[in-house]
């Protein structure tokens, strides 16, 4: 009962990637799924109010996507470009180097504003160390001199508009390098309707790495690897799990990120205290794959043969998802991280 990764295959034509947002966040279209009949309905993103009901618990990642890519210049003149991921405990950071193949460890690279950074190390599939001399806070520098970090398959530069975007309403803590798209949809009055109707939200926080776009290049999906990223749940949206669970209600996971969350929260030992339970996840879900925690999937629409179409087949069923999929490109709707979004009842 293992899965080929070349069944997680499909057409899409190239125009149908989106390379901008919608105008307005909830005017995305939203395919509805029942992942029991194989039914499909076609909404726009505002009506989500009427598929959700009072005592469902909405739960979100509020994790913030950092203006983290740097584009520089090497002394010889060669551009580099670099992503940055996370501090190091002496102030430098882990990033990863394109191209890495020429960048020699010592040698400075001339950033944007007279930001310089010295390169401490190189490894391998590019991953280094880079240190950025008299800075004490990164984050106003990134501010500044950093760009969105858009997605590979996004083919033009970052604009202003994407510093806002590429962000959910709700996101609060830095150090995601790419965002949970999901969530791009909602807005600020739509989150006020879902309240109005009883729908509660709870937040959970997972930094979502460049690990999220590395296509799966073994023959077996289950042999693919996911970086380790930083996760994090607070007692109070356990708590809300919990009552949900007892009271009857579905837990509307709202992003394939939150689904690891929850799911690999699923996984560690009862934990019934104040505080919160943290760590680190390299969850990987395919079919097949016994869902604890998660009753409903909010998610976008994603890249063939990758670990995150692989989670929505085992949620759904491989066969259901795809026969979707062919619809979706079908009926014109829009993929990727700034396209539409469907949601899996």
């Amino acid at each position: 009962m293992t899965l080929p990764t070349s069944a997680l295959d499909y057409e899409l034509p190239p125009d149908r990637i989106a390379q901008y947002p919608a105008p307005r966040r909830d005017e995305s279209r939203l395919l509805v799924l029942d992942r029991q009949t194989g039914d499909i309905a076609h909404v726009r993103f505002g009506d989500l109010a009427s598929f959700l009901r009072r005592g469902d618990a909405l739960i979100v990642n509020t994790t913030r996507v950092r203006r983290a890519r740097l584009l520089g210049v090497r002394r010889t003149g060669g551009r580099v470009e670099a992503l940055l991921l996370r501090p190091d405990e002496n102030g430098s950071w882990q990033c990863l180097l394109r191209p890495a193949g020429r960048l020699q460890r010592g040698e400075v690279v001339s950033f944007e504003q007279g930001l310089e950074g010295r390169i401490e190390h190189i490894g391998d599939g590019g991953m280094g160390r880079i240190h950025f001399a008299n800075v004490q806070d990164m984050d106003p520098v990134l501010d500044r001199v950093g760009h969105t970090p858009l997605p590979p398959y996004i083919d033009r530069a970052d604009t202003p508009d994407d510093v806002g975007r590429y962000q959910t309403v709700y996101a609060r803590e830095l150090g995601a390098v790419a965002a949970p798209t999901a969530g791009l949809h909602f807005t600020e009055d739509l989150l006020r309707t879902l309240d109005e109707g009883g729908v509660q939200r709870g937040d959970v926080l997972l930094h979502v790495g460049p690990g999220t776009f590395r296509p799966v290049t073994t023959a077996r999906i289950e042999q693919h690897r996911l970086d380790a990223e930083w996760y994090r749940v607070p007692a109070s949206t356990r708590a809300l799990l919990h009552t949900t669970r007892s009271q009857g209600g579905r837990v509307v996971a709202v992003g394939t990120t939150t689904v690891r969350t929850l799911e690999t929260l699923a996984r560690q030992p009862a934990h019934d205290g104040p505080d919160d339970i943290q760590g680190w996840s390299d969850l990987l879900i395919s079919p097949p794959f016994d869902f604890k925690s998660t009753d409903v999937l909010l998610t976008n629409f994603h890249l063939p043969r990758s670990s995150l179409l692989a989670l929505v087949a085992a949620f759904a069923g491989l066969d259901t998802v795809l026969d979707a999929y062919r619809t979706a490109v079908r009926l014109g709707y829009r993929f990727y991280s700034y396209g539409d979004a469907m949601l899996i009842l």
